[in-house]
């Protein structure tokens, strides 16, 4: 079962925890940008549909650390995972319809 594109955000919010959001992006119509900040020069990534905004920086908004490399690596490394089983299921689906008569 699938349905329409969409965004899910989520805000919990428990008695001696920390809150935690969850954004969920559904949609085709992400916007995916990074950059330097010009006056405090530092990195960020930035994701963004017509419902929600992810920013990604730096820790505490401060100067590059080690942590902020292993990050910066994990985020390249699951966008070359992702990247490669979309165009792998694509590849696959593409496949059947072209083999399925009458699909579009």
């Amino acid at each position: 079962m699938s349905s329409g594109p969409y965004t899910y955000v989520t805000l919990s919010m428990r008695p001696g925890s920390e809150p935690h959001l969850a954004i969920s992006f559904y949609t085709p119509g992400l916007r995916v940008s990074a950059g330097m900040l010009f006056n405090d020069p530092r990195p960020y990534l930035e994701i963004r549909s017509r419902d929600a905004d992810l920013h990604i920086s730096t820790t505490g908004a401060g100067p590059v650390t080690r942590a902020d490399l292993d990050t910066a690596r994990e985020i390249f490394n699951a966008a070359a995972r992702y990247l490669a089983d979309c165009e792998r299921l694509h590849a696959e689906q593409s496949a059947t319809d072209q083999a399925t008569p009458g699909a579009a």
